[in-house]
């Protein structure tokens, strides 16, 4: 077997006295698609913000062996969609990719910003600040942010949120096509049914704690709700 590219080890994470995440143990292998789910609170977005790098566990080993030994040197191999959405407001849409392009070092960005605005349906309004977009749009362009680069690790939190169904299509495509490129995604989100379509592999997280995980099936696609029955 290869080298897991998502590795964590008796993890956990406080704030304080509060435990957001208790010894967590999960190995990601590389090509999965892995919705990370749980009720609010659960410690979802602690974790995937962990895996960005945005902040540090408390105890226990958290790594991306596939791509690097060390998060300041692999941050370009991954791509996050996260509550904030991080764009600029003060910039246009293609000055957003052309500016993140280049922390990420793409080649031909000028191509690749044409084609990803292209894609996310924000051609149009490429020139236009990213100000007077609506809260979907940035959502479509922070999407764009995202995959520009081919990461080899994608890190969804909440993607669907704000998008209309041709988008939520188009994103559920996109993370289709980044499993079949070899590319690794977690997806945390409340929308089940749209995780469920596109995940290999399932961790619900419960009160900071690992409270199943196991594979994906047609069963749970079926019947998304079922899967909380498991920790009721």
């Amino acid at each position: 077997m290869s080298e897991p590219a998502i590795l964590a080890r008796g993890v956990s994470k406080y704030f304080g006295d509060f435990p957001a995440l208790r010894k967590v143990d999960l190995e990601v292998q590389p090509g999965c698609v892995l919705a990370l789910l749980g009720r609010n609170g659960a410690g979802k977005t602690t974790f995937l913000r962990m895996l960005a790098g945005i902040t540090a566990p408390t105890d226990g080993e958290l790594s991306l062996p596939s791509v690097g030994a060390d998060f300041a040197s692999i941050r370009k191999h991954i791509g996050v969609v996260g509550h904030g959405q991080w764009v600029y407001d003060d910039l246009s849409a293609e000055e957003n990719l052309r500016f993140f392009g280049s922390l990420y070092e793409v080649d031909y960005i000028e191509r690749k910003l044409s084609e990803w605005l292209e894609k996310v349906g924000l051609a149009q309004f490429r020139r236009s600040r990213v100000s007077d977009f609506s809260r979907g749009m940035r959502q479509r362009l922070a999407v764009a942010r995202a995959f520009i680069h081919e990461p080899a690790v994608l890190l969804l939190d909440e993607p669907w949120t704000a998008l209309d169904d041709r988008a939520m299509r188009l994103l559920s495509s996109l993370v289709v096509e980044a499993r079949d490129a070899g590319r690794t995604v977690v997806i945390c989100s409340h929308q089940l049914r749209e995780a469920l379509e596109v995940s290999d592999e399932i961790a619900l997280l419960d009160r900071g704690e690992i409270a199943f995980r196991g594979p994906n099936d047609d069963a749970l696609r079926n019947n998304p709700e079922s899967l909380y029955e498991r920790i009721a």
